[in-house]
């Protein structure tokens, strides 16, 4: 019993941030239908950046932000507008359940490039887990009327890839800087680099769109600081596979806010992706108990 209370609290975290997210992510899909997918991300950003800064000059010492590895920063940057004009531009045309489904697979995509980019051994049962979990994407991809995969799925398919090298930089950059300059300076990143090429085709901003702006900025900034808080309190494997919950919260406000639900071929699609997830995950507990005894 006493085991269980101990991983309590980090279930706890990992489950709110996911929620969080997968609100922030329904303000998005909302925001896409009228704002271009850049402005979006900008806006994203900027309505969290208030409260990270807040958060950071609480936690930590002005001077350390500054003392930063710039290269690693300014390419995470960048992979993160990729990730944010990916995901936006698939929300546009696809429900968010659908959406999650196909980036179930950045996981694996970590897995895959933490071999040649941080040479970390990838044995074959897990090349086999990633080879799976890309199966089920192209499953989710499959042929339809108009053409072999829609573009709002190859976008966020683009997302999954962006978010799985910026993971890779992330593991770089805990080994030299703090996690508050890290969301700190992804955060300024995505918004002054999205902000830049947004420019050009900024749209006013519509008065109803306040709210939601706002809410995108404070889910977003509390699910940053939930998922943080699970990881710095429980183990990975524990904590990990419960990201797959973030499907639940996608139907649920697919039904609620859309009246839609995502079609049998997906849901075979996200079983295949979440079943080779889980085995992967498995076979990363017991790599690291290997080499860890």
């Amino acid at each position: 019993m006493t085991s269980r209370a101990s991983h309590l609290p980090a279930i706890a975290f990992m489950l709110s941030a996911v929620a969080l997210f997968a609100l922030m992510d329904a303000g998005l899909k909302l925001l896409s239908l009228h704002y271009p997918p850049l402005q979006v991300a900008t806006l994203r950003g900027l309505a969290s950046l208030p409260l990270v800064m807040a958060w950071v000059l609480w936690t930590a010492k002005p001077g350390t932000l500054f003392r930063v590895h710039w290269p690693l920063h300014l390419l995470r940057g960048a992979l993160g507008i990729g990730m944010m004009f990916g995901f936006v531009y698939g929300l546009r045309s696809m429900p968010l359940s659908t959406a999650y489904a196909i980036t179930f697979v950045a996981p694996m995509l970590v897995t895959a490039m933490a071999g040649p980019l941080l040479g970390e051994r990838v044995g074959p049962q897990r090349w086999i887990a990633i080879v799976v979990g890309l199966i089920g994407v192209l499953v989710i991809l499959r042929p339809t009327g108009r053409g072999m995969a829609t573009l709002g799925g190859l976008a966020i398919l683009l997302a999954a890839i962006c978010y799985a090298a910026s993971a890779i930089t992330v593991r770089l950059l805990a080994q030299r800087d703090s996690i508050q300059a890290m969301v700190l300076w992804f955060i300024v990143l995505l918004s002054l680099g999205a902000g830049i090429m947004a420019a050009p085709n900024w749209l006013p901003l519509r008065s109803t769109d306040w709210w939601v702006i706002a809410g995108v900025g404070v889910s977003g900034s509390l699910a940053q600081v939930a998922l943080t808080e699970a990881f710095r309190r429980g183990e990975a494997s524990l904590i990990a596979p419960l990201e797959y919950s973030a499907l639940v919260w996608g139907v649920c406000l697919d039904l609620a806010l859309w009246q839609v639900l995502p079609d049998g071929v997906t849901w075979l699609g996200a079983g295949i992706i979440v079943v080779s997830g889980l085995y992967l995950l498995r076979r990363e507990k017991v790599h690291a108990e290997t080499e860890h005894p």
